[in-house]
């Protein structure tokens, strides 16, 4: 009797390997193909789901706690390609570690597919990116034709005026909510000039509430923005739904949808 229960007691742990996550949209990811139970370790700022906030946080964008990752005796750690030179101490100790791409919108889904298979959860996140996918068809239907605004998001104001690309994720989004990126710069993420700015005079301004916008309109250079001064300024109250290329970005289409086409943008 003894043999047969340590063999389904290791056939459900391989079934259902344990991991820590080090960013909240893989957090998200791996909640959302119903591996949250398999989560044992979060990072900062995860606040979505709530059954994941109550989970230990053993990481930030910047810096983990190697030691009680490691107590967590995970199979696997997955975090994001930027957090590369953190996890050194986590491979040595001998941990399965994958840093998965979320820069593109491609990468949204060939992570989600990623970690179906770490989890042990490969039809649970076909169906989810088949869901997703039908749903993204769906509203960009919806856009109605005409010119396309084109859209200066900000992420933050200061020090520097700091914006997305065209390589980005949000620019993807952008581009399926019927709208163009203002910056047209080429990286993902990029500082971007307050002169260069006001010489493209976007249609419409899209930004993080955190990023500081809101207490800054009334200055240069965004009091000089036509956008400004005809109220086409747009703040999300809740930025992960367009920031975090997770399970939620179809909330941030729509969202886009919504406001970039309340009225017409035009110079």
């Amino acid at each position: 009797m003894l043999l047969p229960t340590l063999v389904a007691g290791f056939l459900l742990a391989s079934a259902s390997p344990t991991i820590v996550s080090l960013i909240p949209s893989l957090t998200e990811d791996l909640f959302a193909i119903g591996a949250g139970p398999q989560v044992v370790g979060t990072s900062q700022f995860t606040d979505y789901p709530a059954a994941a906030t109550r989970l230990p946080q053993i990481a930030s964008f910047a810096s983990l706690d190697a030691e009680r990752i490691v107590e967590l005796h995970p199979a696997v750690v997955v975090g994001i390609p930027a957090q590369a030179g953190l996890v050194g101490d986590l491979r040595r100790a001998g941990l399965h570690v994958e840093l998965l791409r979320d820069e593109s919108f491609d990468d949204l889904f060939s992570t989600l597919e990623r970690l179906g298979a770490l989890a042990g959860r490969e039809r649970e996140a076909a169906a989810l990116e088949r869901s997703l996918r039908e749903r993204t068809a769906q509203l960009v239907k919806s856009v109605p034709p005409g010119p396309k605004p084109k859209t200066f998001v900000v992420l933050e104001v200061s020090p520097t005026i700091f914006t997305v690309g065209d390589g980005s994720y949000i620019a993807h989004l952008l581009a399926l909510a019927g709208a163009a990126n203002a910056s047209g710069v080429s990286e993902p993420y990029a500082r971007y000039s307050a002169e260069a700015l006001v010489a493209d005079q976007p249609d419409a301004i899209v930004a993080d509430r955190q990023s500081g916008l809101s207490g800054a309109l009334d200055r240069p250079p965004w009091s000089a923005l036509h956008a400004v001064r005809a109220g086409r300024v747009y703040v999300l109250a809740d930025a992960d739904i367009l920031e975090r290329p997770g399970p939620r970005y179809n909330e941030g289409l729509a969202w886009l949808i919504a406001r970039l086409h309340s009225h017409a943008a035009q110079r």
